[in-house]
């Protein structure tokens, strides 16, 4: 069993890396650190491999692709991703393109091209990483949850067409709240509610996938958040979240979060 793992170098996407090498599966990773994955490799094994890319750049991209096409991926996790913290006219626009790059582009592209390998061998599962944001609207980080809510809907849109094809394929859509990575830090805010560990994420949406959900949040109090956000109004949903991004910024010049 093999899994390509993109943002393999931190957070979420080093941990679902160590839990899946545990479990005694070949790994190919990818992100931007190239000295980071030759490190990951090292502790790894040699069941791991690395390809090193930025996803920003859609040539990249495909360069990924290509590079797992004849390796017999079962497991494509798409976890690269970032955001951008202020005012939406205020944020720099090519942060904003590079970010819509990786947080969409990179996904779209790599769950397209092994979904199509997938269901020619009738298996395999995807687990795209989102959000609890890709439920919400999100002033002072709008790009960013509009960028989950692009994964969570193509991820569900996906799986009722793999429903109806009655599909051996899966996909999962893992969407928790705050989670204990670089992301705050570097976006110059704070948690406002305690985050769970990046390993704690992985693990989760690892169980889920192999169970056939199609949604995991990790957390029961976000779990009820999501919930309630269905029946509040759109102005005051926007309202609560501004309020809530607000409250958290810290003084800091460096507005660009990497969750990788």
């Amino acid at each position: 069993m093999r899994a390509l793992i993109t943002g393999a170098t931190s957070g979420i996407g080093k941990s679902f890396a160590k839990q899946l090498s545990k479990r005694g599966w070949e790994l190919i990773l990818t992100g931007r650190n190239e000295s980071v994955l030759l490190d990951m490799q090292k502790k790894l094994g040699n069941n791991t491999m690395i390809i090193p890319a930025d996803l920003s750049d859609k040539n990249e991209v495909f360069k990924v692709y290509r590079f797992c096409k004849d390796k017999d991926v079962d497991l494509l996790i798409n976890n690269a991703g970032y955001g951008i913290f202020g005012k939406f006219d205020e944020t720099d626009l090519n942060d904003e393109i590079d970010m819509i790059n990786v947080n969409i582009t990179a996904v779209h592209i790599l769950a397209k091209l092994f979904l199509r390998d997938f269901k020619k061998h009738n298996r395999g599962i995807i687990i795209n990483v989102a959000s609890s944001a890709g439920f919400m609207s999100g002033p002072l980080l709008s790009s960013y949850y509009a960028s989950k809510n692009y994964v969570v809907r193509l991820s569900l849109a996906i799986a009722e067409e793999l429903r109806r094809d009655k599909s051996n394929v899966g996909i999962t859509v893992l969407c928790p709240g705050p989670v204990d990575t670089n992301f705050n830090n570097r976006a110059g805010v704070n948690f406002s509610v305690k985050p769970i560990s990046p390993d704690y994420a992985a693990e989760y949406a690892l169980k889920k996938a192999f169970a056939g959900q199609v949604i995991a949040i990790p957390e029961l109090a976000m779990k009820a958040s999501i919930f309630l956000n269905k029946f509040l109004p759109y102005r005051l949903s926007a309202a609560v979240v501004y309020n809530l991004q607000k409250a958290k910024k810290k003084d800091s010049p460096d507005s660009k979060a990497v969750t990788e």
